[in-house]
């Protein structure tokens, strides 16, 4: 917030800048005397006398630094220490006394702005109540729409910013605007010394140019990228392009001059736009997407040489390893080793997996099932002995031909039974897996008990985050992963979509 808080306080320091450079380059880069006959037309109308500095540029320079200074006060200070923190005796009366300053330099400025009126009006009088209801009006304007801004910007912090701050493609849209705007700025400081209406046209060209960058940069092009139509790219393009007539009626509108030579005015417009912006969109955007096929490239790559050591050291550690020997060595002097040896191979069978299968992009779904169920009959002889401990495994194998990424599905199973088992306690965990010809459904389900709930997600660490991450980036968009906790349970739905 305070970052962003700066960002607009720059923003509003460099359109106030900008505008008091127009101002003055205007009167610096003309003859005085032209300025005189331009805007003290109305003074010579009603025999006033005119002067350009006196009556145009220091009323507006007046109006506009008392706006920013208002703007400052007002956002910067009265607004988060005063009132957002709930002061509000002392920042309602700063507030109005703010306003009231802006109302009364605002109604002073003016009454020299609009000094031909004392040539309109019979009184003194008469001057002073039009320059108070026109500072009124302006003084309200201002007013709203810094409450409407306001407004605006508190729903965007209290329930957007923070689902996509940490989106790539806002970072992007962020640099491109700010980039654009920079551009616009520019282009309002290279026409200073031109007319109003000539840098109204050239903004609002410039508007349209960026309007057409972003369609195409986040719509048209990646639409493109999926059909491989030309013609389909073509059509779209003509279309946004048609929004260029709303720029050419607008333009009609400003000067009756550039009424009449708009066809010349929009051929060069529509020029630039397909010999400049449609093919500096087309490669920023081919640059980009490259750089993302590369980037997901070297990240799955790098996925597929860490997981298996992540996963390995995560699963295989002293602790498990010393459960499992204690419950071998339990087993096999209650009896008589039989159970031993079938443990023992099940551990075997876990170990070879995790070193030879688990390497691999892909393995057939049934070696994964093969590890589940092995892992859990070690899990039985460990509780076996405890009637309140229930653990339901249903997998139906039918139409299971898949391939899937290695340990994908285990590290849920596993946290089962880290959190769902307790000695003390019913205990019951549920784990189920079917297959479609296209999809896989794998549920776990598992009590959770009151001393160990609130440590579940912390707890899991690198197991569910690693997952996360390589079902985001193996199965994009063909993946659905949902998790559910109350105070006693723990549900996982997880749906991968082969194709």
């Amino acid at each position: 917030m305070n970052q962003f808080r700066k960002t607009e306080l720059a923003a509003a320091t460099g359109i106030y800048l900008l505008i008091i450079f127009m101002l003055v380059a205007r009167s610096i880069g003309n003859n005085v005397f032209e300025l005189q006959h331009e805007y003290g037309y109305k003074f010579e109308h009603y025999n006033q006398v005119f002067d350009y500095y006196k009556h145009y540029l220091l009323p507006l320079l007046a109006h506009i630094t008392i706006i920013y200074a208002a703007f400052l006060f007002i956002h910067a200070r009265i607004v988060p220490v005063y009132l957002e923190r709930q002061r509000f005796f002392i920042g309602v009366l700063l507030l109005g006394g703010t306003i009231g300053i802006v109302f009364l330099t605002i109604m002073i400025a003016y009454t020299w702005y609009f000094g031909y009126l004392f040539g309109v009006y019979k009184t003194v009088r008469g001057v002073y109540s039009h320059c108070v209801k026109y500072a009124f009006i302006i003084t309200t304007f201002y007013s709203t729409v810094y409450a409407l801004y306001y407004a605006v910007r508190r729903l965007y912090f209290d329930f957007v910013h923070r689902n996509i701050i940490t989106k790539p493609w806002f970072r992007e849209i962020r640099t491109e605007l700010v980039v654009i705007l920079a551009m616009l700025v520019l282009l309002m400081i290279c026409m200073a010394g031109e007319g109003k209406r000539e840098m109204i046209v050239f903004f609002f060209i410039g508007i349209y140019y960026g309007f057409i960058y972003f369609i195409c940069q986040y719509k048209t092009y990646p639409n493109y990228e999926r059909h491989k139509n030309k013609r389909e790219l073509a059509r779209e393009l003509v279309f946004i392009s048609l929004t260029g007539f709303v720029l050419a009626i607008f333009i009609a509108l400003v000067d009756r001059h550039l009424a009449q030579i708009i066809i010349p005015v929009m051929l060069a417009v529509y020029a630039i736009e397909i010999a400049v912006i449609l093919p500096i969109s087309w490669w920023i955007y081919r640059a980009r997407h490259q750089r993302t096929i590369a980037f997901k490239g070297l990240q799955k790559a790098l996925d597929h040489s860490e997981a298996g050591l992540d996963f390995l050291r995560w699963q295989i550690n002293p602790h498990f390893l010393f459960n499992a020997l204690n419950t071998l060595y339990g087993t096999a002097l209650q009896e008589k080793a039989v159970a031993t040896g079938e443990g023992i191979q099940k551990l075997g069978d876990m170990m070879r997996f995790m070193l030879h299968d688990n390497v691999l992009e892909s393995i057939p779904l049934d070696k994964e099932i093969a590890y589940l169920q092995n892992y859990i009959v070690l899990q039985r002889l460990r509780t076996q002995g405890s009637p309140d401990i229930l653990i339901e495994v249903n997998i139906n194998e039918t139409n299971c031909e898949h391939e899937i990424a290695p340990m994908l599905l285990i590290p849920f199973v596993e946290n089962a039974f880290k959190y769902g088992v307790s000695q003390r306690n019913r205990s019951r965990i549920a784990v189920s897996l079917s297959c479609t010809s296209d999809k896989i459904y794998f549920d776990v389900y598992n009590t959770i008990h009151l001393n160990r709930s609130s440590d579940i997600e912390d707890s899991m660490g690198i197991g569910l985050n690693n997952v996360r991450q390589r079902l985001a980036l193996l199965y994009p968009d063909r993946h659905e992963l949902s998790i559910r906790e109350t105070g006693t349970e723990f549900f996982v739905h997880l749906t991968i979509q082969i194709v």
